[in-house]
């Protein structure tokens, strides 16, 4: 259950870095960027695998950059969703989704390691 926690503030920090990094996407407060992280872990376990399957084709066209597309689809979705979350158009959603991968991948693997550092 703590994992569970650690990881929702974890997403919801990356999603509020990524709000000041990218211009076109905005986030009111603290409690949306919390909603926007359980909302953006939703849709990318309902709606992003669906959307991932009904644009294999293209993507296996594109080489797999059409994923790109497809996260940009999904978190325009979630700023559809979540009050107090502004998406202000397609291309800040699409380099808010490579921030965001690149922010939530950066903060994972300090996590990770902090963790691995532990074990030992």
């Amino acid at each position: 259950m703590l994992n569970f926690f650690i990881t929702w503030i974890l997403a919801a920090i990356a999603l509020s870095i990524t709000a000041f990094i990218v211009p076109g996407v905005a986030i009111s407060n603290w409690q949306a960027a919390a909603v926007a992280a359980i909302v953006m872990g939703l849709v990318n376990a309902i709606v992003k695998p669906i959307l991932t399957i009904l644009t294999l084709p293209i993507t296996l066209l594109t080489l797999g950059l059409f994923l790109l597309v497809v996260n940009a689809i999904s978190l325009s979705l979630v700023g559809f969703i979540t009050p107090g979350l502004t998406i202000s158009g397609f291309w800040p959603a699409l380099f808010g989704a490579i921030v965001l991968s690149l922010v939530s991948s950066l903060i994972s693997s300090f996590v990770n390691r902090d963790e691995v550092d532990r074990q030992r």
